[in-house]
């Protein structure tokens, strides 16, 4: 084979890194099953364990720590390498799966939503400074590609083995089935990360203070805000008004200086990260309300939308990963406008008489906006980062994805609630995907004129 046709041909699939691309793909692809597997399996799980008071906890308590993680991850990833904290999160995040799996009561499986969230958050972030040591610069798009696109397969199918193996098997299994593959993948990854993951980088990586303490901050303001919104009281006004100030106290440590403001640079595809996840997410939450409350859809035919928005989401993530001559801003930029088309349009089928087929349409567009933005957000990160910073910022953009995701379909739901009644949202539907759409639109130009600025 000539030089220029290995040029050409994708290094995931060379023999140097072909059990690294199938461990990472794997280890995406399992944590994916077990996050939407969950969802099916929780009625009955809480059911079991006595726990519908803690209904929603398994979910909170899981994203409280994934900050931790993401954040104390990517600070060894720094000073260590990325070897030692992904590691580390393999096992960390198998071990909540037992943990979940053999659970006799709710606080035994909180518990393991911690581990599994510490493991999650950590791993994610090694595994993006591994791709940036991995991979050469030029495949790096398609490395961000295949991981979008290692979610495709459980958001068609996760629910329901799920919720096969809960009804014909145990729900444990859920949990259970899951780690031996998580320690395979760990077998797979475990050569290359040896090869290019021992050690930090050699630079000038600014300190950080106060790091671990903002990731306890930011993490104990999304289990206060959440509590808050659940328990309505004065005291709960006074609790929710400190979880936002200690939020926004930890962000500003957390995230590239600037971010808040859309600096131009790595601040603003921080920002856009989670304005986008934020957006999309928060409308998606609200689709099957819709269609099921408005439309009188099933059950089923009201999830079916967001099967299409994976697609969509797959199809966006691999046409980027081929793009090399195009901006990272301008297809980020792009991402923000399909966004944006996409959940305006589900303002025309919120009311009775809208026509509700076009829901399928338009979350495939929104779907593939955000493969687009999502993936190419990551490698615009990685390229803008010093080696001895790649963890640090792609902690932060993990966080922004995770905390835009949480404050919006928060306040979303705050909207809808109080101008809506419960069997009619269009009222409070509308109005929010206006909202929306408008964060969507507003943000592209801020992505294009960071190019414009970078090359002046």
């Amino acid at each position: 084979m000539s030089t220029e046709t290995r040029a050409k041909t994708s290094a995931l699939w060379a023999p140097e890194r072909r059990n690294f691309t199938i461990g990472l793909i794997l280890i995406i692809t399992l944590a994916a099953f077990e996050a939407m597997g969950l969802g099916t399996a929780l009625p009955t799980i809480v059911t079991e364990l006595d726990g519908h008071r803690y209904y929603s906890w398994p979910f909170t308590v899981f994203m409280a720590a994934s900050a931790i993680g993401t954040v104390l991850g990517g600070r060894l990833a720094d000073r260590r390498g990325p070897a030692v904290p992904l590691l580390l999160a393999l096992p960390t995040f198998a071990l909540g799966l037992v943990v979940a799996g053999v659970a006799q009561d709710m606080p035994t499986l909180l518990v393991a939503r911690v581990l599994q969230g510490l493991g999650g958050g950590t791993q994610i972030v090694a595994l993006y400074v591994m791709i940036a040591r991995a991979y050469p610069e030029e495949h790096r798009p398609k490395a961000f590609g295949a991981i979008s696109s290692a979610w495709v397969v459980p958001a068609l199918v996760g629910p329901a083995i799920a919720g096969f193996l809960t009804e014909y098997l145990s729900w444990r299994w859920v949990f259970l089935g899951l780690a031996p593959l998580v320690l395979l993948g760990a077998v797979l990854l475990a050569p290359t990360v040896r090869r290019f993951g021992a050690g930090a980088e050699e630079g000038t990586a600014p300190r950080r203070k106060g790091l671990p303490l903002a990731a306890f901050g930011a993490s104990a303001g999304v289990v206060a805000l959440t509590w808050s919104a659940q328990n309505p009281s004065l005291f709960s006004l006074v609790l929710g008004v400190a979880a936002v100030v200690a939020l926004g106290t930890s962000i500003r440590v957390l995230v590239p200086a600037g971010t808040l403001l859309a600096r131009p640079g790595l601040p603003v595809m921080v920002l856009a990260r989670g304005l986008m996840a934020g957006v999309f997410f928060t409308a998606q939450a609200f689709v099957p309300l819709t269609l099921s409350a408005v439309h009188h859809y099933s059950p089923t035919m009201a999830g079916v939308p967001l099967t299409v928005g994976s697609l969509g989401w797959s199809v966006g993530a691999l046409w980027q990963g081929g793009q090399r001559a195009l901006s990272r801003e301008a297809v980020v930029a792009t991402g923000l406008v399909l966004v944006g088309a996409g959940v305006a349009g589900l303002t025309l089928i919120a009311p009775e008489w809208g026509p509700h087929w076009l829901v399928f349409g338009l979350w495939f567009v929104a779907g593939s906006g955000m493969g687009l933005g999502m993936a190419s957000t990551s490698v615009r990160v990685l390229e803008l980062s010093p080696a001895d910073e790649r963890g640090f910022n792609s902690s932060a953009l993990q966080l922004s994805d995770m905390l835009g995701q949480a404050a919006m379909v928060g306040l979303g739901g705050v909207l809808v609630t109080s101008l809506a009644a419960s069997g009619s949202p269009a009222a409070g539907v509308v109005p929010l995907d206006l909202l929306l759409t408008a964060a969507a639109c507003c943000a592209a130009p801020l992505v294009l004129r960071s190019r414009r600025e970078q090359m002046a």
